[in-house]
């Protein structure tokens, strides 16, 4: 499964630079002189080699040997990068993807799924579909999420009083 990593945003100067939002934890990772970036532009795969990479008010501003000029690096806005999950061996974290349709367990018992995350600036929340057909919101910090068992596709709770009665 390929994971969107960055969409260009707009053009930036008169020499090809792109704005990139971007949207991988690992940009380092992935966004480096050389890299060869897999992207898809109204359903059409493109490919480009970053020549230059550089910091700019939250967003990364990239040359790529194939855009030589600020024509060309307007008709780029709106690709999307993908790219597959890097993979670390004593990585805790969770992709979204993995994460969603797991079952909700409260003392032993399925009490919904999780069917979507909400990435706050502090924390994120897990959103779950209730078997009773509420929904709710539960912060994804480990005292109230304290397993996530992906092989047997279960998100084991333990609310505090009242977190799920709103």
């Amino acid at each position: 499964m390929e994971l969107l990593i960055g969409r260009v945003i707009k053009s930036h100067g008169i020499k090809g630079e792109v704005s990139v939002d971007v949207t991988t934890d690992s940009p380092e990772q992935r966004y480096y002189p050389g890299a060869v970036l897999n992207g898809k532009q109204g359903g059409k795969q493109v490919e480009f080699t970053i020549k230059t990479v550089r910091a700019h008010k939250g967003r990364l501003l990239l040359t790529f040997d194939e855009v030589k000029d600020r024509t060309a690096a307007d008709s780029l806005r709106g690709v999307q990068f993908f790219a597959e999950p890097i993979e670390e061996e004593d990585d805790e974290g969770f992709y979204d993807h993995e994460l969603e349709g797991l079952k909700v367990v409260l003392e032993g018992a399925s009490i919904g799924e999780v069917t979507g995350i909400t990435h706050g600036t502090q924390q994120s929340l897990l959103e779950i579909k209730l078997d009773n057909g509420k929904e709710a919101l539960i912060p994804f910090v480990e005292e109230i999420v304290p397993e996530i068992d992906l092989e047997e596709g279960t998100c084991t709770i333990t609310p505090p009083e009242g977190l799920l009665e709103l």
